[in-house]
């Protein structure tokens, strides 16, 4: 647990394996994920992707409410690298800071459990100048998943550290 102040908002950070998850803090993550990338984007996919369960998920709380989340999926579970996915903060709070804070715990934890291992993102098209700024590199060409366009970035293990 990490509080993190973001101007006059404290954040509490915690770290779950999909077993550590109680039904009701996962039943808040889904619907969370769903408000965002299925309501939010119009987007109509497929989110329990059989991942969570071989992933680290990260959700981020003020004043005990979930308004932060992402998910590590393990190195070889789904490429041989840890990939960075559903990172979402919730709409009352966007533009404040807390998706930078986001995910620079994710690459922190990265860096301290998969320590030579360089971590990739599926990225919105729209996002990568914001990924860019936390040291990921494009990795790929555009591609479209579920109608958005997206791609792939990588980033440099030892970038976490100087951040």
């Amino acid at each position: 647990m990490v509080h993190l102040g973001t101007g006059n908002m404290k954040f509490q950070w915690k770290w779950f394996t999909f077993d550590q998850l109680s039904t009701q803090t996962l039943y808040t993550i889904l619907t969370l994920r769903q408000q965002v990338f299925v309501v939010e984007q119009k987007c109509a996919y497929l989110d329990c992707d059989n991942l969570d369960p071989r992933s680290w998920h990260l959700a981020g709380y003020h004043q005990n409410k979930l308004l932060a989340y992402c998910r590590v999926v393990y190195p070889d579970e789904m490429y041989s690298y840890p990939t960075i996915g559903r990172l979402l903060t919730h709409s009352t709070i966007r533009g404040k800071g807390i998706g930078r804070l986001l995910a620079k715990e994710a690459l922190a934890h990265i860096s301290r459990t998969y320590p030579e291992t360089d971590p990739r993102i599926s990225a919105q098209l729209y996002l990568v100048k914001f990924y860019q700024s936390l040291g990921f590199k494009i990795s790929s060409g555009g591609y479209d998943e579920d109608g958005i366009p997206h791609i792939e970035m990588t980033h440099d293990h030892n970038q976490a550290q100087r951040l």
